[in-house]
């Protein structure tokens, strides 16, 4: 990627500072981006819950008060993971509002300043399309992000591109995993955070500008391999 493509690029990156927000926001600083990050964790960013409607408003108003313009939104920020036994009515609200109410917000406070060839990226989850038990607050939350990108790129047509990313296991720390954990899947190793940035950069750069309202699952191949009881020594065993 020619360095060029982001400098001077306003870029807002929510949950940006951990995991695969952070490695999003080091490439593209790192491309010469200007970055805006909004987290609950404390550092030298904007400091706030975007489950917030006040924190979203007072972030993009300090956005603005510097910028005439926005070129890309990546969001992001964790949703909260409870399942039917344990979720509150409370939480689950919480992991929709983060998942899916705040990138919405968000853009809708910023949709009025984005930037010729704007580009909006959503992460998302491969939960969007498969589960294990007691998920059901971040799985919803995905699954709506997901619905939420193509209502937008359809809505924004010929002001921004709008796109999502489904990240299977992501090992955010860098474990080189051996054996059946990697194995397992089809590219024979577990994922990383760069997997997942290099392809926000692409999607936001004009090698991708015929794509809108897409979903991209980056997950080894996971959702796509066929397991039968039997195959490959795999056996289902109930508890």
């Amino acid at each position: 990627m020619d360095i060029k493509t982001y400098k001077n690029k306003v870029v807002i990156v929510t949950g940006g500072a951990n995991g695969i927000g952070q490695c999003i926001v080091d490439v593209f600083r790192s491309q010469g981006a200007v970055v805006y990050v909004i987290d609950k964790k404390e550092g030298e960013h904007f400091v706030g819950d975007i489950a917030d409607k006040q924190v979203l408003e007072a972030f993009a108003a300090n956005v603005l008060s510097k910028h005439n313009k926005v070129d890309i939104i990546v969001n992001n920020a964790l949703p909260l993971m409870k399942g039917i036994d344990e979720c509150s009515y409370e939480e689950f609200q919480y992991a929709l509002n983060v998942g899916v109410t705040a990138p919405f917000y968000l853009v809708k406070l910023l949709k009025d300043h984005l930037a010729e060839g704007a580009s909006i990226i959503n992460i998302s989850s491969s939960r969007d399309r498969m589960s294990q038990p007691q998920t059901e607050s971040y799985t919803a939350a995905k699954g709506g992000i997901v619905a939420l990108t193509h209502a937008l790129a359809v809505s924004l047509a010929g002001r921004a591109r709008v796109n999502s990313i489904s990240p299977g296991w992501i090992d955010t720390a860098y474990t080189v995993y051996e054996g059946p954990d990697a194995t397992q899947q089809p590219v024979g190793r577990v994922g990383n955070p760069m997997d997942i940035a290099h392809m926000v950069l692409f999607l936001c750069s004009d090698k991708a500008g015929f794509i809108t309202g897409e979903n991209i699952c980056i997950d080894g191949g996971m959702t796509r391999q066929m397991i039968y009881h039997g195959d490959g020594g795999w056996k289902l065993e109930n508890n």
